[in-house]
């Protein structure tokens, strides 16, 4: 295995300009950055990440915690990371807290024991705890999500997009829409879009019945289990028309309900959702959807670490990005 003094040797440079090429920092000539690549390329020469790892108290490892691996939504956003990460030289370490809020701080801790270089958290809550837990990590940190007190953060308008997503069922003619969201722990999820959906109910002088609306947990059983709820507390003469579910599993859920029950949708009842995972494409009728663009959240959020990493910018740094709305045969 070659050495850096070797390598120094070999292209006729000091030890100090090979480590500074490698690492990507101070002042090299053109001239000797282009030996020491060309030199690097013939012998196929890797550093040693331990020794590197050494000299600059570096990692080059990113925590990255999620809720729950293997939906979609986390493969995007993973995706998006990973892209900006990669080409700097980062590796990620993938951690899922199973939508597990506790959890959120017990892997913060234990990335933080792993001497992650940062963190980039898929928050669920925006708890005191979690807040007080981020302020002393004293690590580079991005949420995404949840616009979390202190830290750089990429949201979406949740408000906006659950907004826009009832106004578009009320221009269909619907009237009497039920909702199924989450755990208002979820500011985002549980809190914003319920209010959304609120405010375009009440601006088109709709009612929004107590028996109509109901609370799942992120997943495709629950939302079939809040739908079946909904209508076991309805009477014939007073069904819902159309049902707004904050997330699309939890629509999917819904819709396999209302099909096993004989409702023909969307001519009898409609159903949207938020989220535009492929399967939504699938169902049948394909579901009404608003694409939240998850691979761009990902690449923002890893931008902004680089930028605390790299550029050493404290600032904290906030974007809020917007959905695009995916009209399909289930509306």
């Amino acid at each position: 295995m070659l050495t850096i003094k070797e390598i120094a040797e070999m292209a006729k440079v000091s030890r100090s300009t090979v480590s500074r090429v490698l690492n990507e920092s101070g002042y090299v000539s053109d001239e000797a950055r282009k030996r020491v690549l060309e030199v690097v390329e013939k012998t196929g020469y890797v550093p040693s990440q331990q020794a590197q790892s050494l000299r600059t108290k570096k990692t080059k490892v990113i925590g990255v915690v999620l809720p729950k691996l293997g939906t979609e939504t986390a493969g995007r956003i993973v995706y998006g990371i990973n892209d900006v990460l990669s080409e700097k030289g980062y590796q990620i370490l993938l951690t899922s807290t199973n939508l597990e809020t506790e959890k959120e701080i017990e892997y913060l801790r234990l990335l933080k024991s792993r001497q992650v270089d940062g963190i980039i958290l898929t928050a669920t809550n925006t708890n005191d705890e979690l807040v007080a837990e981020i302020k002393q990590l004293n690590l580079p940190f991005v949420a995404i999500g949840q616009d979390i007190p202190g830290v750089s953060s990429v949201t979406y308008d949740d408000f906006l997009a659950a907004k826009r997503m009832t106004q578009l069922m009320i221009q269909k003619g619907r009237q009497n829409i039920a909702f199924i969201g989450v755990d208002e722990a979820d500011q985002a999820v549980g809190v914003m879009r319920k209010n959304g959906f609120m405010e375009a109910m009440e601006e088109a002088n709709l009612p929004i019945r107590t028996e109509w609306i109901a609370k799942a947990n992120f997943d495709i059983p629950s939302g079939y289990e809040a739908m079946a709820k909904i209508m076991e507390l309805t009477s014939d003469s007073r069904r819902p028309d159309a049902v707004f579910c904050v997330t699309e599993r939890i629509a999917i859920g819904a819709m396999q309900f209302l099909k096993e029950s004989g409702y023909k949708i969307p001519f009898q009842i409609s159903i949207v959702g938020i989220g535009a995972s492929d399967i939504s494409k699938y169902v049948e009728p394909a579901l009404t959807t608003m694409d939240y663009e998850n691979e761009a959240a990902g690449k923002k959020a890893a931008q902004f670490l680089l930028d605390q990493l790299e550029r050493n910018e404290n600032n904290q740094k906030k974007i809020v990005l917007n959905g695009r709305l995916i009209e399909r045969n289930s509306l």
